[in-house]
C-alpha cells in the first residue's frame, strides 16, 4: 500500500508508513499565481492510502486533488484523522447546508473506503455512500496515561455526554472515573464539580474527544483546585485549540495539555498510527 498525505498530516502519514512498512510517496505542493493549489505526486502503483485531516478549506482542496491524481490506482482508502465540518450534522434553520453531508459526498465519490477517527457523530458515515468506519483510539490514550507520573488519579470527562469515553479510558488504566456536572445557582453563581467522586488530594486527568476553545475546562480548573485537586491534566483526541486555547488552559493551571496527532501540534504526544494499522489490517 502506498501512503500519501496532505500537508497537514505529513507526520502521521510518516508514522503509519514506517510502522507498517509501507512506501511513503513524495508529494510536491505549490500554488499558481492566482493562489490555486497545485500538487504533483511521485509514481503510484497499487492500492493507496490517502491521509489528510480537514482543518481548513485548503485541506479539502488538497484531498480532492490527491484523489484525482491517484485515480488510476483504482483502490483508494481515505483516512480522515480529523473531519472538519463534522459537527455541522444538523439543520437548525431553513436554508442551512448540512455541511457534514456535503463534505462526505464530495470525498466519498472518488475513493473505495473511508476511515475517520473519533468522529463527532457516527451517523455522518452513511453520507459517504461507500464503506466508512470510525476508528477508536481509547487504547492509545489509555496507554499514554498509564505512563504518567500521577498520584491517586481520577479520570474526568468535561460533561455527561463524554462520560462513556472517560470510563473506557479509566477501565483500561484501572482508575476511577466521573464526569463534571455544572449547577447554576443564579445568573452569576455556577458550580462545576464531579458528579460523585471528590477530587481532594487527587491528580485529575480530564479526557475529551476534542478541545476547541478550552473555555469549559479552564473555568473548571479553578473550581477543581478550590475543591482540593492536587494537579490537573487534560488530554484530547483532536487538539483544535482555537482562540489561544492551549495558552488559556496552561494559564488556568493545567500541568500539561496533550493531544493525538490527528491534528499535528507541538503537544501531539500520542500517535493514532497503531490504531490505524489495526483497522487497515481488519479490512484487508
Amino acid at each position: 500500500m502506498n501512503i500519501l498525505s496532505t500537508q497537514s498530516s505529513q507526520v502521521l502519514a510518516g508514522e503509519i508508513a514506517h510502522a507498517g512498512g509501507f512506501p511513503l510517496i513524495d508529494v510536491t505542493y505549490s500554488r499558481f499565481p492566482d493562489g490555486e493549489v497545485y500538487l504533483r505526486t511521485g509514481e503510484v502503483r497499487g492500492p493507496v492510502l490517502l491521509v489528510g485531516s480537514l482543518f481548513s478549506s485548503d485541506d479539502l482542496i488538497e484531498l480532492l486533488l490527491l484523489i484525482d491524481a491517484c485515480a488510476e490506482a483504482g483502490d483508494i482508502t481515505l483516512l480522515l484523522p480529523y473531519m472538519g465540518y463534522a459537527r455541522q450534522d444538523k439543520q437548525f434553520h431553513a436554508g442551512e447546508p448540512l455541511s457534514a453531508r456535503a463534505i462526505a459526498r464530495a470525498l466519498g465519490a472518488g475513493v473505495s473506503r473511508v476511515f475517520t477517527i473519533c468522529i463527532h457523530e457516527e451517523s455522518i458515515l452513511s453520507y459517504f455512500g461507500i464503506v466508512a468506519n470510525d476508528i477508536k483510539v481509547t487504547g492509545e490514550i489509555s496507554r499514554y496515561i498509564s505512563t504518567m507520573p500521577v498520584k491517586n488519579p481520577l479520570i474526568l470527562s468535561p460533561d455527561r455526554g463524554a462520560a462513556s469515553f472517560a470510563e473506557s479510558v479509566a477501565q483500561y488504566c484501572g482508575y476511577e472515573s466521573d464526569y463534571l456536572q455544572k449547577t447554576r445557582f443564579s445568573g452569576t453563581e455556577v458550580s462545576i464539580e464531579p458528579k460523585s467522586i471528590p477530587v481532594a488530594g487527587r491528580d485529575v486527568i480530564i479526557v475529551d474527544d476534542i478541545i476547541s476553545t478550552g473555555g469549559t475546562q479552564a473555568t473548571a480548573a479553578a473550581l477543581l483546585y478550590e475543591q482540593g485537586a492536587s494537579r490537573l491534566y487534560t488530554i484530547c483526541v483532536h487538539g483544535v485549540f482555537t482562540t489561544g486555547a492551549y495558552t488559556h488552559l496552561k494559564a488556568a493551571g493545567f500541568c500539561d495539555v496533550v493531544c493525538t496527532d490527528t491534528i499535528e501540534r507541538g503537544c501531539s504526544r500520542i500517535s493514532v498510527a497503531p490504531a490505524v494499522l489495526k483497522a487497515l489490517g481488519n479490512c484487508s
